[in-house]
């Protein structure tokens, strides 16, 4: 038993199609079959169950599939030891991001780390955050950047900022005439807010703050969009109102800040977090990405007195 025949059972398990598992393996299909058949054959059992379309595992497959994982990542972890040893910074590290985060984050400290950090392979995916807790869990994922709190024991936090919610609100709505945003104006515009769709967990920040499972359905229409810039864009049209995070917010035009409504302290706020497994040995690259983004957000977001809201949805 080696771990390149562990790594191709994984391979094939995760896709369910040889011929694509060995692509993805960057051997030939030829190659990749015959060191699962003889895999199979040392543990005289049959792994895969070939008769089905797509390819299924079998019973004592998932099994075997289950300590494989565990087996490789642990072999990857004897390489990571060596290079914290080293003090070396460098390899394949992949990275998850909520889908509300990426645009505003990922420009401001991409360059910076990998002009630092050139050794290091980023792969960068952006995911939900359900997504992004399965693939931590599986060691799909090194790391990730997501609203917390996420209450999973077996993932650490750290804290990177805090980030407000800012009311974004048309003129022929009378909050507008108001100088700041509070919660009973958010709980009063209920009936037409814009919120993003379901399975973004920036929606159920919206939603925890004013103690909401769901939006009332006594409106002409509800929009559901999963892009800030389209209930952006309704909202200039008077279609509705809408929160915004922070920093979606700086780089404005002046128009449009003209419609931003901030909440009075303690700010509803989300808190965006590093976090990875507890298991996790690639510590060097996790600090690495912690004091860069830390550098570079310190300039751009410095709030204290914020009331954190939960991202998982209340019911």
């Amino acid at each position: 038993m080696t771990i390149t025949q562990l790594n191709y059972v994984l391979a094939v398990a995760e896709y369910k199609n040889f011929t694509l598992a060995a692509e993805k393996s960057f051997v030939t299909q030829p190659t990749l079959s015959m060191q699962i058949q003889k895999l199979e054959e040392e543990l005289d059992v049959q792994i895969f169950d070939r008769s089905k379309k797509p390819i299924q595992l079998t019973e004592v497959g998932q099994q075997i599939v289950t300590q494989a994982k565990n087996i490789v990542n642990e072999s990857i972890r004897i390489k990571d030891i060596v290079d914290q040893q080293k003090g070396y910074i460098g390899g394949e590290f992949k990275i998850g991001i909520i889908p509300t985060v990426m645009p505003t984050l990922l420009p401001m400290f991409l360059t910076n780390f990998t002009n630092k950090y050139p050794k290091v392979n980023l792969i960068i995916e952006e995911r939900p955050t359900e997504e992004i807790i399965k693939m931590l869990k599986s060691g799909q994922l090194d790391a990730a950047i997501a609203a917390t709190p996420l209450n999973e024991d077996s993932i650490k936090e750290v804290v990177l900022y805090y980030e407000p919610f800012v009311a974004y609100v048309p003129e022929n709505n009378p909050a507008y005439q108001k100088k700041e945003f509070s919660v009973e104006d958010l709980e009063a515009n209920l009936s037409n807010i814009l919120l993003l769709q379901d399975g973004h967990c920036f929606r159920n920040n919206v939603l925890n703050i004013c103690k909401a499972s769901s939006l009332p359905a006594d409106n002409h229409f509800q929009v559901e969009s999963g892009s800030f810039e389209t209930m952006i864009k309704l909202v200039d049209e008077g279609l509705g109102m809408t929160l915004l995070p922070y920093l979606h917010t700086v780089d404005m035009s002046e128009k449009s800040t003209a419609k931003l409504r901030h909440f009075p302290e303690p700010r509803p706020s989300r808190e965006v977090s590093l976090i990875y497994s507890k298991k996790e040995l690639k510590i060097h690259i996790i600090e690495a990405l912690r004091t860069t983004i830390s550098g570079v957000i310190r300039g751009a977001i410095a709030f204290h007195n914020v009331e954190i809201t939960s991202p998982v949805h209340k019911k």
